[in-house]
């Protein structure tokens, strides 16, 4: 595989996250090229004992392994004072310091902000956290469910009276890891003009409330409630048809349609004459019963070539194994593959962003506990002997490098 430097080449982040929000957001830096070590300890990250959907792998489960490529690893006891100390080397020579960990347990390892700004004035800090760094919620649980819970968004779609329903993706953690992505790139910014490093918060509540910009500003600016409708409509806030529907053979997707001209296509009567700006607000569940009732009778293709056809906003309701190889998505090149030492031919989904000059690239894939210990350590400048040491006394933990890494 060519690897051409990428676009944050020549800087380290070091990446002392764990679960989703952090390591996914180091993994996206990873991806542009900076060096992204990861500081783990050396029983290794939590997320390498806990695979989403059983999924173990070989010597790396599929969650591990997903939210983890383009990374080093080196394995440190920060309980220890010797740790303590090899990480501080290793601060004096980063950019980016990443870390989510409980409000306070940085201060009480000396790896707040104040504590490494002393040692490197230009490292950019960011911290993230579930509810903030302080305030009423500070010591929660910082988790995905229990965050879509509070955003408010779960009461937005659905039928009234049902209970309220989760996203189908770890929703709250995605969007954090985005957000403290971007929070990166901008402080980095910032330092190239004024030489100036800074500390960086994000916190997952407001990364999750802050994504509904529109929704949130309809209510609190056009004082709109939420109001859920006896029909499972797609979101309280938007006009019917608008929501998931069932075919003879599937389902398909309904967005935004004139009324009459729908009605036409599909064959209700009842829609003539019907304005969709005024009825579509006002008879929104009848609307939801007649057009399901209709749909129904015919193949999900037949509408989507049929409606399509007229300008009607329709589109497919595909599951995992359909979008994988969806021609969009493969056209695209939405997901990469790679070969990794230990679980073989890996398939993952790839870059969101792509850079004519500067593109992103599987560097190399995630690695073992501890792998790259040896090598980062001699590059903070400690000699043979105190790493040796180090290991020894269980403060680091070296595992054998993997053979050969990223394979096209």
């Amino acid at each position: 595989m060519t690897q051409n430097p990428g676009v944050l080449a020549g800087y380290r982040v070091l990446d002392c996250s764990i679960a989703m929000a952090g390591p996914f957001a180091a993994q996206r830096l990873g991806d542009l090229g900076a060096d992204v070590v990861k500081v783990e300890p050396t029983t290794g990250e939590w997320q390498r004992h806990t695979a989403a959907g059983g999924a173990a792998g070989n010597e790396i489960n599929v969650s591990f392994l997903s939210l983890n490529r383009n990374k080093r690893s080196v394995a440190l006891d920060l309980k220890s004072d010797d740790g303590r100390a090899a990480l501080r080397e290793l601060v004096a020579g980063a950019d980016v310091f990443l870390q989510n960990y409980r409000p306070g347990v940085a201060a009480r390892l000396g790896v707040d902000y104040e504590s490494l700004r002393a040692i490197n004035p230009s490292i950019v800090y960011v911290s993230i956290s579930g509810y903030g760094e302080d305030g009423p919620y500070r010591d929660r649980p910082g988790q995905d469910l229990l965050l879509q819970a509070m955003s408010g968004a779960m009461f937005s779609a659905g039928r009234d009276g049902d209970a309220p329903t989760p996203a189908g993706q770890y929703l709250a953690d995605a969007v954090t890891a985005s957000t403290a992505f971007e929070g990166v790139l901008a402080a980095l910014l910032h330092r190239e003009r004024t030489g100036e490093g800074q500390l960086v918060t994000v916190n997952m509540l407001d990364a999750l409330t802050t994504l509904q910009m529109q929704e949130l500003s309809v209510h609190t600016v056009g004082r709109k409630s939420q109001e859920r409708s006896a029909e499972p409509h797609a979101h309280v806030y938007i006009r019917a048809p608008y929501g998931v529907f069932a075919t003879s053979d599937g389902f398909v997707a309904l967005a935004f349609a004139d009324l009459h001209q729908l009605g036409e296509l599909i064959g209700e009567p009842a829609f003539e004459g019907w304005r969709s700006e005024v009825e579509g607000w006002t008879r929104r569940d009848e609307i939801h019963a007649k057009t399901a009732a209709k749909l129904l009778e015919r193949t999900s293709q037949h509408w989507i070539e049929t409606l399509g056809a007229a300008g009607i906003w329709i589109g497919p309701v595909l599951g995992y194994e359909e979008l994988v190889e969806d021609p969009q998505i493969v056209h695209n090149g939405t997901f990469v593959e790679y070969d990794h030492p230990t679980e073989g031919r890996v398939k993952t989904p790839g870059f969101p962003y792509r850079f004519s000059a500067t593109p992103p690239q599987v560097y190399r894939g995630a690695p073992l506990v501890g792998e790259h210990t040896r090598e980062i350590l001699a590059e903070a400048g400690l000699d043979d002997e105190r790493i040796d040491a180090l290991l020894a006394s269980g403060a680091a933990r070296a595992t054998e490098p993997a053979a050969d890494p990223v394979g096209a």
